[in-house]
């Protein structure tokens, strides 16, 4: 065998596959396995069972089985106030939640991210212009304007509070992003890269970006989490989802009466144990993932 093949094989064995760093890594933090087992379990549970429900007939009212128990006539978790089953409302609202938490977090991401690299990525008049625009959307009392849209907009549906919610979360991200963009703008990389002639997106998305992905995914899984509680609680409060649409906030709001937060815990209980485990599962999958991110990034 040549000496050249030689190295690129030893090369191959130094520098593993992101899967393999992945798979180290999870294997490595036990913790942050079992919460990837766990909510790989809970997604499949939630979206699967989905399918068996019909939203409009578990909303349905009926005024016959209220309040009635685990167990109680084939509901395992018992019903609400109205007669609704909590099981079905259960699976129906994380279903809900999860999925308007990954649509804000995804969109708020993009728009962080590209705001970001463009304010930090050239500097001077743009990264002025830029981010006094954020620091205006910043000032804004942002729950009182968000309480407002919902109360104005005319049929208010689950899409409209996704892009109510995406218009305002935004900004915290490009800030974050665009701080980490400045200092890696004047590295050395970026400026043989432009000596080399590569164009300015090339440098933005091929190289900066790769470099900050650390953040990013520590980001983008704790806000996946924070935008869940965020609609739990506007939820909570009379200003979420519609009532029509169940999620775990519409759950957790029946403890706001003492009867049901002492006497009926099997209404709100299920949902608030759902949000815990899952938000605690997000978080060690986020820190493992991180770790993931800063050993590619020492291999280069």
């Amino acid at each position: 065998m040549s000496k050249d093949k030689k190295i690129k094989k030893d090369n191959k064995k130094e520098n593993p596959t992101g899967f393999k760093v992945i798979t180290r890594e999870f294997l490595k933090d036990k913790v942050a396995l079992t919460a990837v087992i766990i909510l790989v379990a809970l997604l499949i549970g939630v979206f699967i069972g989905a399918l068996f429900f019909d939203q409009d007939q578990v909303m349905r009212v009926s005024l016959g089985g209220r309040n009635l128990a685990p167990g109680i006539n084939g509901h395992v978790l018992g019903t609400d106030s109205q007669g609704r089953d909590v099981l079905a409302q259960l699976i129906l609202g994380a279903r809900n939640s999860i999925l308007i938490g990954f649509s804000i977090t995804i969109i708020t991401t993009l728009i962080g991210i590209s705001v970001g690299l463009i304010s930090g990525y050239y500097g001077g008049r743009v990264d002025g212009i830029m981010m006094r625009i954020v620091d205006f959307i910043m000032i804004l009392p942002v729950l009182m304007l968000i309480i407002v849209f919902v109360t104005i907009v005319t049929n208010y549906t689950i899409y409209h509070f996704i892009l109510i919610m995406s218009a305002f979360y935004w900004t915290g991200k490009a800030r974050l992003f665009r701080t980490r963009v400045l200092s890696e703008a004047s590295l050395d990389y970026v400026s043989a890269s432009k000596t080399l002639g590569s164009s300015d997106f090339k440098i933005m998305v091929r190289e900066i970006l790769p470099n900050i992905s650390s953040l990013v995914i520590v980001n983008l899984t704790l806000n996946f989490a924070g935008n869940i509680g965020i609609e739990t609680s506007l939820t909570y409060l009379g200003f979420g989802l519609p009532a029509k649409v169940p999620s775990l906030g519409t759950l957790i709001a029946y403890a706001r009466t003492a009867d049901v937060l002492q006497n009926k815990s099997w209404i709100w209980l299920p949902a608030a144990i759902f949000i815990l485990i899952m938000m605690l599962c997000i978080n060690y999958v986020g820190q493992a993932f991180q770790r993931v991110a800063d050993a590619r990034q020492r291999l280069g």
